[in-house]
């Protein structure tokens, strides 16, 4: 078990803790609750699940990964991944070896030793939880489960979530939990895109509704990681997922906020957060941007804010922090007009191209990116709106309208150019001769005439 530093911002008494956590260890438990593993089933094999099935192959078991899209599959089997290079060698490794086998036929549940479901949980348009992937998916589970078997849900949702749709459903039809089947979630910790962060050296928690059960569920998880956690219930690792990425939530919120407060004092936020980021305790920061796009930051709050809401509690906190979030990207946009004005450009007919439009640096993911409501915000001023990203070749704006990426941007045609998302390894030196740069990301320096947000 590899010793593991907390995060807590509590005045460097974080060793007053360690004590709290209850770290798994496969040799502590050896004999105890033991169970042989060696084929585990991925359900999903999307931007979670495809990382996990790939992560598990590095251990000592057999991988099968499970997904309704045939699409997708394909997609697979010929690279067509968002992986980083490294992992798309190891997961092309793994399926030319016959470590890793791809399939659309359920029925390899059946003979699965552990069952690992990695499926998404968007949001509707109206910030409710939207779990129709997720139910359809633990179904298909529960249809198949076997007596010994080891289920897992990865996947971010509302407290209790894992009870509602798996561990209910076993006992209806008369399984035993900790017994005959044993049920646990362990929410994924994936962070697209950043190389320092791999599954080996992120740690995992685990909670079982028994202790055979966490026990079970941490002997697959460490297939990946160097560092498991267990937790006393599902309900429990379920919550700590939610606390996670709100914190991240309100710290992105506060970071966009303190910029403009620098703004007011005609000071760089980045300088001022870096300085901030000395202290070795008491803060933990963020770096202001265009807004916060992803499968997490976005969507996973409200599934927590839903939940309360439904039993008549509130988190002031946690709501604000959300519509500032969604108002960040109209801020871009005013900023935009804005500098159009002063360079006595009107608005209506202005060309204005966005440089990124994915959510984050270096991975190929649309999904939340604040890009869209920018580039829809300015079409609705009357711009004429264009982008650049060689990782998105094509996107399609909430209106229907459908953009494609200009290729070599010629930055005389453009009236003003937004800095969205820059990603590695791409040359981005033409946008010195643009007239008029707005840097959301806050730290291009490529442009040395830029303005920021």
């Amino acid at each position: 078990m590899a010793e593991h530093a907390l995060a807590l911002a509590i005045n460097g008494r974080e060793h007053q803790f360690h004590d709290k956590l209850v770290a798994y260890s496969s040799t502590a438990t050896s004999g105890q609750y033991s169970s042989e593993v060696e084929t585990v089933a991925v359900v999903g094999l999307g931007y979670v699940g495809l990382p996990t099935a790939s992560a598990l192959c590095h251990g000592d078991v057999r991988v099968t990964g499970l997904d309704v899209s045939e699409d997708r599959l394909a997609a697979i089997k010929r690279g067509d991944v968002d992986l980083p290079e490294d992992e798309q060698a190891g997961l092309a490794a793994a399926i030319a070896d016959g470590n890793l086998l791809l399939t659309e036929d359920a029925s390899v549940l059946d003979e699965s030793d552990a069952v690992v479901l990695c499926v998404p949980t968007p949001v509707d348009e109206e910030h409710a939880p939207d779990l129709t992937a997720l139910s359809r998916a633990c179904a298909t589970v529960v249809a198949h489960v076997r007596p010994g078997q080891t289920i897992i849900l990865t996947s971010t949702s509302f407290v209790g979530t894992t009870r509602r749709l798996l561990i209910e459903p076993l006992e209806q039809q008369g399984l035993t939990i900790g017994t005959d089947v044993h049920i646990a979630f362990s929410p994924e910790r994936i962070d697209p895109g950043n190389p320092d962060h791999q599954h080996s050296r992120t740690p995992r928690i685990v909670g079982g509704v028994t202790r055979a059960c966490a026990v079970r569920a941490a002997s697959v998880i460490e297939n990946m990681t160097d560092s498991v956690y267990l937790v006393g219930s599902p309900e429990a690792a379920e919550l700590t997922k939610l606390y996670e990425n709100i914190f991240r939530a309100v710290t992105l919120a506060l970071a966009n906020e303190f910029s403009d407060i620098c703004a007011h004092f005609d000071l760089d936020p980045i300088e001022v957060t870096v300085a901030a980021g000395t202290k070795p305790y008491g803060f933990l920061g963020g770096f202001p941007g265009p807004g916060v796009g992803g499968h997490c930051i976005p969507c996973d709050p409200h599934y927590l804010l839903w939940q309360l809401r439904q039993h008549d509690h509130t988190a002031p906190l946690i709501e604000q922090t959300m519509r500032s979030i969604e108002l960040r990207p109209e801020r871009v946009v005013d900023r935009a007009v804005q500098m159009l004005g002063e360079a006595g450009v009107e608005p209506s007919g202005a060309r204005v191209l966005l440089v990124g439009v994915s959510y984050k640096a270096g991975v190929r993911d649309l999904r939340e990116s604040p890009a869209l409501p920018i580039l829809s915000g300015l079409a609705r001023r009357g711009v004429r709106v264009a982008y650049h990203d060689p990782l998105m070749p094509q996107i399609r704006l909430p209106d229907g309208t459908s953009l494609s990426s200009e290729q070599t941007p010629e930055a005389e045609q453009c009236d003003l150019v937004v800095i969205h998302t820059v990603h590695p390894e791409i040359d981005y030196s033409w946008v010195r001769d643009c007239a008029q740069v707005l840097d959301a990301t806050y730290r291009f320096d490529i442009a040395p005439h830029r303005q920021v947000v």
